[in-house]
């Protein structure tokens, strides 16, 4: 047990640092990209990224770095960590054949489940806020102003996000037995939504359409959380853990 908790700290570091790289690189670059906006502008021949440049002209340094930070990075990297952080949460142990092991452990079988989806679950999300928490500093290094709070609920919004797609894998963990199998599907399917979102008609059956610079630039001009999307978020990742606990309950080791 030790040990996979040492594998999961170690890989949700890395997550956090590699979610700030990019994310420091996009930040000093921007006085670059304004200077050339019109250029890239040209390059963008999808309609739907077309429309990204137009969003982020609008928006600003904001919009920027909404599109960075929570568009690109927690959309790409923070959906990979999801998948690969609940894959092998529950299926590992059966897969290992260390499944009656786990259970062995003095503790009820919802009390062992809540732990594992309770750690990944901050693996998941934490790496998102504790970057995002730079980003005014990072942002005043290039002479721009953001605002914490701003950033903070557009936090909120991305870990939703991210949230209800590791209980859903998670869920998908706690029914099956090869975490390979669950990993690839997930990022499959992932990796086809985000695909779908550049292009045009589909795009609005993207889940991506919940975490775009749209979504972040409302919750910044109007300092409040949609709540509508955010609420639908975390019924899906509610019932997820609700399923994950009755699913574990009814396995035979």
């Amino acid at each position: 047990m030790g040990r996979g908790r040492s594998t999961l700290l170690l890989a949700t570091i890395a997550y956090a640092l590699i979610l700030e790289a990019m994310l420091y690189a996009a930040i000093r670059f921007f006085p670059n990209f304004e200077e050339h906006f019109e250029t890239l502008r040209l390059l963008a021949g999808i309609s739907t990224l077309q429309g990204l440049m137009t969003q982020i002209e609008e928006g600003g340094v904001v919009a920027y770095i909404c599109a960075q930070q929570f568009f690109k990075g927690v959309n790409t990297l923070g959906t990979a960590a999801a998948v690969l952080f609940a894959c092998g949460a529950i299926a590992g142990e059966v897969h290992r054949g260390t499944f009656e092991l786990w259970l062995a452990r003095p503790l009820s079988r919802a009390r062992l489940v809540a732990e594992r989806y309770l750690a990944g679950a901050l693996a998941v999300v934490a790496p998102i806020f504790l970057t995002s928490a730079t980003i005014p500093a990072l942002a005043e290094s290039i002479g721009e102003e953001v605002l914490l709070s701003s950033m903070m609920l557009c936090s909120v919004q991305a870990s939703a996000l991210a949230l209800a797609i590791f209980s859903l894998v998670f869920l998908a963990s706690s029914l099956g037995s090869n975490p390979t199998r669950i990993a690839l599907v997930a990022l499959f399917g992932t990796t086809f939504s985000f695909a779908i979102y550049m292009v045009e008609v589909v795009t609005h059956w993207s889940i991506y359409r919940w975490s775009d610079i749209e979504v972040y630039m409302l919750i910044c001009r109007n300092d409040a959380l949609p709540w509508g999307k955010l609420g639908v978020l975390l019924a899906i990742s509610a019932v997820s853990f609700g399923g994950s606990i009755a699913a574990v309950r009814r396995r035979v080791p």
